[in-house]
């Protein structure tokens, strides 16, 4: 099939490859590639390959996100399938949980609010709130030094930046009168699954879809108006946020009230402030609240009042802290200038009354807005109460008295070695603080001083006095606990808001999320959860063929119904437990016993690097703790997120790319193409659309390339390589397949895009100019073919399909045509290309040079005059090293392990080469920068051929080499004659004549110099 190209802005280039892509999956459709059965017995090693990727929720369209994690699956699983293995590639689509449910109603608010179709506000900027949460995560971590913290995850990805779900839903350019058909859940169910379904075909998997759907208490992420936890997959913002639990210390209000407060006679009131440092209550000088806080008082119980935010109190309304249950009672709101004074009692404190005083810096949206003070190693607290101490006009205006302030000393508590029994004092004294308000200085201060607080210090008051700090620490929790002083309070770490917009709290809730799981029978405390990617569903996939029909819907079941699917069934398959009393048919259970078998461990699963702490942890030590080791996974492969041209992907910037959207702009191998190049490591990664249109282009012009070798091939020489460019690309041939084996081995893709593709093509390209006269060989060229298109396959299994089927006219599948064979490389022979390569690109340099003087070539200068060309090359070559690079080469040999291929560290190398140099009277410094861009250069090649690349003498004839490829070097460097001489040799040098001098200004191994075709041969007759 020719290539049509069009205009510029014709797409018949991306267009062919569509229609090649369209060929190929209904060739594998036909030949039903895909479908894998299992062989008789266990498999041997790399007899199959079994592989796994976190379903998506059927919440939207598949976008290139999905796919870079896909593909990283799907090109392992082809590399596999080509080399023979029995590949087991299953999909499926998750269609239970809150993404569906909480977008569908947030969907049916939009138009009961907004109409139908809705006409919106203008969107509002969250910047702020998110500039916040990032501050109050500092500072928690500062507080907290031994918590664990994980870096910023990707949920704002999920949805972008769009407020409204209408809005994302018009972004998958569905119409106004569809949109409105999703406020219903089951929509969604049976309008996206089909379309993945569609979309992952057409990107060239062929895959097997499935559709999936106690009176212990724990703290967990809760959204109130959705009314259930809300997990991370649940969530627009805030992904991998915990709760944070904080000691709530109850502060007794003294009587007699003042009146702002009457109306809580009666009841014990406390002012509840949260910490994380409860072993430092000894020293309370104080309390601080917001002069213009917000605080109300919220009943607990019968008897008691607490006084905090209405925000702290929802959450400790959910945490059964509340009179009316999941209902905050308020029965009074207060400023905080109400609550400045107020006398109070506080556990553990040695000053028996403590007053309620003004903090300006006190964030309301982060605890409960009423904060102890502790001066002695709280450098806020400090600041601020010195503030009050030495400004009596700052007292005045908060009316603060002075007998509130004056009389209460810091109380040491805590001695550190490097800081003294007044740690928050000595930091900023030593900082130079002047002020509560100097925040970066502070944030620094509170993390020096408690970081060593918790690390180093020791407790020097109290019962525990002469314990370390982080032993105190629990025990003064537990006293203040046990003894009725404090209760557990928990909030989320920093903001979430679910799917459904709702900002949440943590609640103190039954596992009901979790009964889902089953607990392990041999030691009930210990549970496998319900979190998808974190249990043994894998297992699943090997048998849900003979449950559900290939139906991913599970409507057309088998001949087994749901409930004969008991746990001794379970057990029988997955555990190899015995047999059990069943009706489902003997050969069928033997059928899905053996299946199992055959098929598991998984030996990949691919996901994103921000489940590795939660969801793939989760799935090893259930892995370990239900599965014999030999039925442990085998492999997982984590990666990073996909920006797009360098920048995020979000919806609202436009730059967002569904799966649909690329494969019709680029076509699915131009897609994958990019995919691969797109990275591999665990930084996020960057699809760039030129890379993708560059494919679309490199891919048509290879076919176009092979069609006209096809054609004229009948004129090319046949036969084994016998020429030295043959050699060269026979062996740069040998080189790719081994270095894309590994890369592909290493699930490192990009670089078996490099190996397999890119330096293949250079290679290619260099043979076809290094063939001169000879020609090419058109039997290595259908060599080049081949391998060239077995590996591409897996990133590019549509093209190679073509390339296979129908330029190549070979028999079979492309996709399972094998790996190609390989003899072991000359690394010799490569790295004397290399030498001839570099030699021609450095005469082409010199030449130019001597041909416009001393003067650098200006670029687009027109060609030297007749009279001035010169035609005659001549190369000197000294086949041994002398001189400095000897002497480095001697020091490299004394440096190196030949066994291990290792160098001794670069210091030792150095101090070696400088007593070298100093013995030979050399100027070490000037040495020094003509040595190490050769030993760079050496220690390479040692470590890819080992010892012989530090001898003396390369390890190939220099003046052979330049010799078999005279032809070459004319033709590259326009020349009619050039000559290969000795340095060594005087009559040589001679011919030079009066250009010596251009010599000596070469490097020392290879010198080179021009002359004219005239002077060559009048010197010549002379010498």
């Amino acid at each position: 099939m020719s290539l049509n190209i069009g205009g510029a802005k014709s797409h018949a280039r991306r267009d062919f490859l569509l229609k090649i892509q369209s060929d190929a999956q209904k060739c594998w459709e036909e030949s039903k590639v895909f479908q894998a059965e299992p062989g008789n017995g266990l498999p041997g090693p790399g007899e199959k390959f079994f592989g796994n990727f976190p379903y998506p929720y059927m919440n939207g369209l598949l976008h290139l996100g999905h796919a870079f994690s896909l593909s990283k699956l799907e090109f392992g699983a082809a590399y596999h399938r080509l080399r023979g293995s029995n590949v087991l590639l299953p999909f499926a689509f998750h269609c239970t949980g809150m993404p569906i449910k909480a977008s569908a109603d947030k969907l049916a608010r939009e138009i009961e609010e907004y109409g139908n179709p809705p006409v919106f506000p203008a969107a509002e900027d969250d910047s702020t709130a998110e500039m916040a949460d990032d501050s109050q995560s500092e500072q928690a971590a500062a507080v907290n030094p031994d918590k664990f913290k994980s870096k910023k995850s990707k949920a704002a990805a999920k949805n972008g930046m769009q407020k409204f779900q209408w809005e994302i839903m018009r972004g998958f350019n569905l119409s106004d009168e569809e949109i409105a058909k999703f406020q219903d859940p089951y929509h969604w169910l049976t309008y996206f699954p089909p379309v993945a379904k569609r979309d992952l075909k057409a990107f060239g998997l062929d895959e097997k879809a499935e559709e999936n759907g106690h009176e212990d208490m724990r703290y967990t992420i809760y959204s109130p108006l959705d009314g259930q936890p809300c997990a991370d997959h649940d969530r627009a913002t805030g992904e991998s946020v915990q709760p944070q639990e904080y000691v709530l210390i109850k502060m007794e209000v003294v009587p007699p009230f003042p009146h702002k407060l009457k109306v809580l006679e009666g009841k014990n009131v406390y002012l509840a402030a949260a910490t994380l440092r409860p072993e430092t209550m000894y020293g309370q000088t104080n309390c601080w609240v917001l002069p213009d806080g917000n605080y109300g008082a919220f009943e607990v119980n019968d008897t008691d009042v607490f006084i905090l935010t209405s925000r702290s109190a929802l959450n400790l309304a959910y945490q059964h802290l509340s009179r009316v249950p999941k209902k905050p009672t308020c029965v009074a709101e207060f400023s905080g200038n109400d609550l400045i004074g107020l006398p109070l009692k506080s556990p553990l404190s040695l000053n028996e009354i403590i007053y309620a005083l003004p903090m300006l810096t006190i964030l309301t949206d982060k605890g409960t807005g009423i904060v102890t003070s502790v001066p002695s190693d709280s450098t806020d607290d400090y600041m601020a109460l010195q503030a009050l101490v030495t400004k009596s006009a700052l007292r005045a205006k908060y009316g603060v008295k002075d007998e509130w302030v004056l009389p209460f000393n810091i109380i040491p508590i805590i001695s550190i070695p490097e800081f003294g029994d007044k740690s928050a004092e000595k930091v900023c004294i030593d900082l130079k603080i002047k002020s509560q308000h100097d925040r970066d200085k502070l944030a620094e201060a509170k993390r020096m001083a408690y970081l060593k607080g918790f690390t180093d210090g020791v407790m020097i008051v109290g019962e525990y006095n002469g314990r370390k700090v982080q032993e105190a620490k629990p025990l003064i929790k537990s006293k203040l606990l046990e003894e009725g002083f404090a209760i557990l309070y928990s909030e989320p770490e920093k903001r979430v808001t679910s799917r459904s917009g709702d900002e949440c709290i943590v609640a103190l809730t039954d596992q009901w999320y979790i009964t889902y799981g089953t607990r392990i029978p041999w030691d009930e405390q210990f549970l496998v959860e319900s979190l998808s990617d974190s249990t043994l569903y894998m297992a699943y996939y090997t048998i849900a063929h003979l449950l559900q029909n290939g139906d991913m819907y599970g409507k057309e079941i088998t001949s087994i119904r749901p409930e004969q699917m008991a746990d001794e069934v379970w057990d029988y398959v997955f555990c190899d437990g015995p047999a059990p009393k069943s009706d489902i048919p003997p050969a069928l259970l033997s059928k899905m016993k053996q299946e199992f078998q055959y098929w598991y461990p998984f030996d990949i699963r691919v996901s994103g690097k921000e489940l590795i702490q939660n969801h793939l942890a989760f799935n090893i030590y259930n892995h370990t703790a239900l599965l014999p080791e030999h039925h442990w996974p085998r492999g997982f492969r984590c990666n990073g997120h996909l920006m797009l041209n360098s920048e995020k992907m979000s919806k609202s910037t436009g730059n967002f790319k569904t799966l649909r959207d690329a494969i019709e702009e680029f076509s699915s191998d131009a897609t994958r193409f990019a995919l691969a190049d797109a990275g591999d490591g665990m930084d996020d990664a960057n699809f760039v659309f030129e890379t993708a249109k560059s494919a679309i282009l490199r891919l048509t012009k290879e076919i176009a390339w092979m069609e006209e070798i096809i054609t004229v091939q009948s004129s090319m020489r046949a036969g084994r390589p016998s020429t030295y460019a043959d050699h060269v690309f026979d062996n740069e041939i040998n080189i790719a397949v081994k270095e894309t084996e590994k890369s592909y081995d290493a699930f490192m893709f990009r670089d078996a895009l490099k190996y397999g593709f890119y330096d293949l093509q250079l290679a290619r390209a260099e043979y076809g100019l290094s063939c001169g006269a000879a020609g090419m060989n058109r039997d290595l060229l259908g060599h080049y073919m081949e391998v060239q298109t077995k590996l591409i396959t897996p990133i590019c299994p549509h093209y190679a399909e073509h390339v296979w089927q129908k330029i190549l006219r070979k028999e079979g599948l492309a996709i399972k045509a094998g790996w190609p064979s390989a003899d072991t490389p000359d690394s010799t022979l490569r790295s004397a290309n290399k030498y001839l390569q570099d030699s021609i690109v450095l005469m082409r340099k010199l030449l130019q040079k001597q041909e416009s003087g001393s003067k650098k070539p200006k670029k687009g200068a027109p060609p030297p005059s007749a009279e001035n060309k010169l035609t005659v090359g001549l190369i000197y070559v000294n086949e041994h090293y002398d001189g400095w690079k000897e002497q480095c080469l001697r020091v490299l040999q004394s440096n190196f392990d030949s066994q291990a291929r290792l160098f001794a560290p670069d210091e030792d190398i150095n101090e070696a080469l400088r007593i070298c140099f100093i013995e030979h009277e050399a100027n070490f410094k000037q040495v020094q920068k003509l040595c190490m861009p050769f030993i760079r250069f050496k220690k390479d090649d040692a470590r890819t051929m080992g010892p012989q690349a530090l001898n003396l003498k390369l390890p190939f004839g220099e003046m052979d080499v330049l010799e078999e490829n005279l032809e070459l070097i004319k033709m590259q460097l326009s020349l009619e004659h050039v000559e290969v001489l000795s340095a060594l040799d005087g009559a040589a040098l001679a011919i030079a004549g009066r250009h010596v001098s251009v010599l000596n200004k070469n490097p020392p191994s290879r010198k080179f110099c021009f002359i004219s075709c005239e002077y060559y041969q009048g010197v010549s007759v002379d010498a």
